[in-house]
């Protein structure tokens, strides 16, 4: 096996956006805006839900899951939070959709660490029927983006009326006076059939129509962990995400991961091959209107060699909480991805 391949590919990749970025920054006078998601893998806290199937995240569970755990945890998640996209804004981005997280609670113990207390966060998040009781969420930074509107979209199979899943976030707001709305999902995991995956990017779909009905020019951000790639067809087929900048239309929906992962690039690994379920996609908008307003600038994946293990049987995947079973006190099994979008003064 030859895990440690990948890892060389990430750091290269890394080293060629962020000197483009820089060169950009250095020459043009911008505002910028870092918009996010991040798979938090599992952060819970360590009190007992009955309603929810916690068992394995508290104390007494399989996880052992005490209070100092539960604080490293945390920690970890705030340092990697607090510098993506720091080549712009320091203390985090401006906005970061999460998956993977028990409650609210979780999200306010996250924002009170102290990598994180001082960039003015605040939180939209609902509670969802999933089977295993985890929730998306955004987080955002007040002083730069104001929630008009928020709501939680469920997602259902027909002829399935037990079924379980993450609802799908909405969230319309104001960005330094413009109306920005994002979608967070975490769409049904491999373990389920494709067709689960297939009704969410339906879901995901029609609530990008809700807004284009709204405007035409609806500026939108799709974020999440799709556990599916760019090129697959819930993503690129269902939800109509082009990755190919010429073929985006008004109406359309812009992948710029479909490219990245055409290129190899990856946010979490399997048997040896990396999959990009962690992705950022735009409405057309965001690509085409570039005259004074938000418009899109790169896409990331944040790849810093913390993130990777560096030896033994996982060497040169994402170093996560638990591997193999054991307890190993890393960050996640993804890596965060992140959309730089820039506005000319």
């Amino acid at each position: 096996m030859h895990r440690n391949r990948f890892f060389p590919l990430l750091i290269a990749g890394t080293l060629i956006i962020l000197a483009n970025i820089t060169a950009f920054a250095q020459h043009q006078k911008v505002k910028v805006a870092t918009i996010a998601f991040y798979n938090l893998e599992n952060l819970f806290d360590t009190i007992n839900d009955p309603e929810k199937n916690d068992e394995e995240f508290l104390p007494a569970g399989a996880n052992h899951w005490t209070s100092e755990r539960y604080q490293k945890k945390l920690a970890n998640m705030s340092k990697v939070i607090s510098q993506v996209g720091d080549e712009f804004i320091k203390g985090g981005p401006t906005l970061l959709g999460v998956s993977e997280i028990e409650n609210r609670l979780v999200l306010e113990d996250l924002i009170k660490t102290p990598a994180l207390a001082n960039s003015g966060y605040d939180i939209v998040h609902y509670d969802s029927p999933d089977g295993r009781g985890v929730d998306v969420g955004l987080i955002y930074r007040k002083r730069d983006f104001t929630v008009i509107n928020s709501v939680s979209a469920r997602l259902n199979m027909p002829g399935e009326p037990g079924w379980k899943s993450r609802d799908q976030l909405v969230v319309t707001g104001l960005l330094d006076g413009d109306t920005i709305s994002v979608i967070v999902n975490h769409w049904p995991s491999r373990g389920n059939q494709p067709p689960y995956r297939a009704a969410a990017a339906g879901l995901t779909r029609s609530l990008a129509d809700s807004l284009y009905k709204v405007s035409s020019r609806a500026k939108m951000i799709i974020m999440g962990d799709l556990n599916d790639d760019p090129v697959d067809e819930s993503v690129f087929v269902i939800l109509g995400a082009e990755g190919r900048e010429p073929k985006v239309k008004p109406g359309m929906l812009f992948n710029p991961m479909w490219k990245m992962f055409r290129n190899g690039i990856g946010s979490l690994a399997y048997r040896d091959s990396w999959n990009l379920f962690d992705q950022t996609i735009i409405s057309e908008p965001l690509l085409n209107d570039k005259s004074g307003a938000w418009h899109w600038y790169r896409t990331k994946v944040y790849n810093q060699p913390f993130l990777i293990t560096r030896d033994g049987q996982y060497a040169g995947y994402p170093f996560r909480t638990f591997a193999g079973g054991a307890y190993a006190g890393g960050y996640s099994d993804h890596l965060p991805v992140y959309t730089i979008i820039v506005k000319e003064n």
